[in-house]
């Protein structure tokens, strides 16, 4: 499809749908009263990451000190982005536990989740809505959306089921038991909490609707069909108008938070890949609306507008975070936008109104599958502006193998056997995925300033290998054996040494370290990055325990026992392209920040982000390191960030990139901070939770102010 052809057919589906009930989207209001609080995730609807908080300057940030710290109960990953309401600052631990402290010396006030299990997942943040004299702080533990009274903890027991709702409760009947959670805060506007959820990428996950209920009573309001059914736009484009209620595909849902336009009502809601991720033989078509930016009538969850980032998505490409809501200026105009930062390293733009791209987009032949009863979408947009924040697998050549391996004859030939094209399609040789699976823009996202029209976002560069293997299922095998096969296999390998240096832990030995019980649990709920599997029968939970901890039983799957095999093929796992000491086999940078000017599509800078310490300690230059979480950015010209394997947390000058403070955290900072003010003393909070990337765990929360 030409250039010409694809920026006319954006523009005539965003004026079409507008012609059937868009409303008029042409906020530019960018009030600066508005950013000096942080009472939402990410420091406000928008999702900027933005204060005008003045205090703090490039003059004398290196004065800033650690004015409190809390101690939460349990360590580990903490992704989340604390909010600031009056003097109370919210947030949630590790251990899923909602905490509210005082703002001014982090002094607990009160704690929720302690008379419930320990949840294994990761959460970032909490909700508040205010009416009147209820004030509430809506945060998930699971499946559940629980309402909190935001002064004293307590549930407020007329929301839901005595303060709880089931997030299941808004999906079709064919969801109830398949695996339903939700890592991020919902989005509130009026008395509605729109919810991102998180599902399953395998075979049989739930359809991923887009949710929102009522903050008053816990009931469903509206809910937007990601999977369209049959007689409504976009189902033509699923071979199998009755997909939404298939027992093997599912997901397009919204996980990573969306961004609210308070002022015109309307909704930006960025949408995953629909599941399984790698193999869509029984998914044929571009797959809408997964995959997309949607814009929604946040009344009603009507649409308006959308825009497909990958057709038919073999690689998970899910947009990884919001997008940003700014306004930028073209020919003296103030266009409000919409910029959402990609896995791939694009960012898209669009005028937030009618959804046209404001840099050209082309659409672009890439290569196809070679797998039996699989069809790859002939085509794959790429924005002409601005260019990637990060390195594309098919620019890479010899010379970009890193010159600190060891092993570098070994790291030639696994780069010579793999495909490097872009987009190249999974298959049954390696794939060299760049930007990896987790991207190069994380789920921290971008930091903005909106009214100058400039995104800061911070990118990895770590080479991971995409396989295919048939899917056979062996029925001479114990059941406990099979089970593993089925559900455990992809990420914790065949031996179950697993793969630690690309974040998967080995099973070996579970009987040394961990409970059954608690195994199961992680089985059944998932943990961190791992979804969890409630379809597992328990006859198969009983024989998977026997078989990790060396008790299998001898009963065998028989063959009319055995289960239709669900996909022709299957992922043969997550493995980072690394050297023999465990380093990013490519050359650095392993980790970028990036100033880019929307108004232009020019970069303002771009710096090697994070240290490798290894390296470091020998004299190395900088290379930077993988990083998860996002930034700060300040009116008067500051930008703040941890998000690093290394565990510092930094300030940099947002003009120029120039760092101007850094301080070792007690553990890496997995998380965007939060700026606030209290009684005219400015703040600015971060959770140190270590634990990801084989770091040490931590269970702080800090807060750093000018003495």
């Amino acid at each position: 499809m030409s250039l010409q052809i694809a920026k006319y057919l954006s523009l005539f589906t965003a004026a079409a749908l507008c012609l059937t009930g868009c409303q008029d989207v042409t906020s530019t209001n960018t009030d600066s009263s508005k950013y000096t609080n942080w009472s939402s995730y990410l420091g406000g609807p928008d999702r900027n990451h933005y204060s005008t908080l003045s205090q703090i300057t490039q003059e004398n940030v290196t004065q800033l000190k650690v004015a409190w710290s809390y101690s939460a109960p349990d360590s580990g990953q903490m992704q989340m982005n604390p909010i600031v309401v009056d003097t109370i600052l919210y947030g949630v631990t590790a251990a899923l536990r909602a905490v509210a402290l005082d703002a001014r010396t982090g002094l607990e006030i009160w704690r929720f989740g302690d008379s419930l299990n320990q949840e294994n997942s990761t959460s970032r943040g909490v909700a508040y809505w205010k009416k009147d004299d209820d004030e509430r702080i809506l945060f998930t533990q699971g499946a559940n959306l629980f309402a909190l009274n935001a002064k004293t903890g307590e549930l407020i027991s007329s929301f839901g089921e005595n303060g709880k709702i089931d997030l299941h409760s808004g999906l079709p009947s064919n969801a109830k038991d398949k695996f339903v959670v939700s890592n991020t805060p919902g989005t509130v506007f009026k008395d509605l909490i729109v919810m991102p959820i998180r599902l399953s990428e395998g075979s049989g996950a739930a359809p991923g609707d887009t949710m929102a209920f009522n903050v008053i009573t816990g009931t469903l309001e509206w809910a937007f069909h990601t999977i369209p059914h049959p007689g409504e736009p976009g189902n033509e484009t699923w071979e199998d108008p009755n997909t939404y209620k298939s027992d093997t595909v599912g997901a397009a849902n919204n996980w990573a938070g969306m961004a609210l336009d308070e002022e015109t009502g309307t909704l930006y809601v960025p949408t995953g890949s629909a599941a399984p991720d790698f193999y869509g033989g029984n998914r044929k078509g571009s797959n809408l609306y997964a995959n997309s930016l949607l814009a929604l009538n946040a009344n009603t969850g009507k649409l308006l507008w959308h825009y497909q980032f990958t057709h038919h998505d073999l690689w998970d490409r899910d947009p990884p975070a919001p997008p940003n809501l700014l306004t930028i200026t073209r020919a003296g105009k103030k266009i409000p936008a919409v910029a959402q930062v990609t896995k791939q390293g694009y960012v898209f733009l669009f005028d937030r109104g009618m959804g046209a791209p404001l840099f050209d987009i082309e659409e672009i032949p890439v290569p196809a599958s070679t797998l039996e009863g699989e069809k790859t979408w002939e085509t794959q947009p790429f924005p002409t502006k601005p260019k990637p924040f990060a390195r594309q697998s098919n620019l890479l050549t010899e010379n970009d193998l890193s010159p600190y391996a060891e092993n570098k004859e070994e790291l030639l030939t696994q780069f010579n056997e793999a495909d490097k094209r872009i987009y190249a399609p999974p298959g049954l040789n390696p794939v060299l995925l760049l930007p990896g699976y987790d991207g190069a823009a994380e789920w921290g996202g971008a930091a903005a300033d909106p009214e100058e029209g400039i995104i800061y976002v911070n990118s990895n560069e770590m080479a991971w290998f995409l396989q295919m293997k048939r899917d056979t299922l062996d029925t001479n095998l114990p059941l406990g054996e099979s089970t593993y096969n089925k559900y455990c296999v992809v990420c914790h390998q065949k031996n179950r040494n697993g793969n630690v240096a690309s974040g998967y832990p080995s099973l070996l030995n579970l009987k040394s370290s961990h409970k059954k019980d608690a195994v199961a649990l992680t089985i059944q709920k998932g943990k961190g990055m791992m979804t969890g599997f409630p379809q597992i029968t328990k006859e198969e939970m009983d024989a998977l325990l026997q078989f990790l901890y060396g008790e299998e039983k001898l009963k065998k799957v028989a063959k009319n026992e055995a289960k239709p095999i669900e996909t022709t093929y299957k992922h043969t796992g997550y493995k980072k392209f690394l050297d023999s000491n465990g380093l990013p086999a490519i050359s650095p940078p392993w980790g970028t920040l990036h100033a880019i000017d929307l108004n232009t599509g020019d970069y303002l800078w771009s710096i090697p982000f994070g240290e490798t310490i290894s390296l470091k300690e020998k004299g190395f230059p900088q290379t930077g390191s993988e990083n998860y979480g996002g930034a700060i950015v300040t009116k008067n010209g500051l930008l703040f960030i941890g998000a690093t394997k290394d565990g510092y947390f930094r300030a940099f000058n947002k003009n120029s990139g120039k760092l101007l403070w850094e301080y070792k955290l007690p553990a890496a900072a997995f998380a965007t901070p939060a700026m606030y003010e209290v009684a005219g003393k400015q703040y600015i909070a971060i959770a140190c939770g270590g634990e990801k990337l084989g770091t040490e765990k931590g269970n702080q929360i800090i807060a750093f102010a000018l003495e």
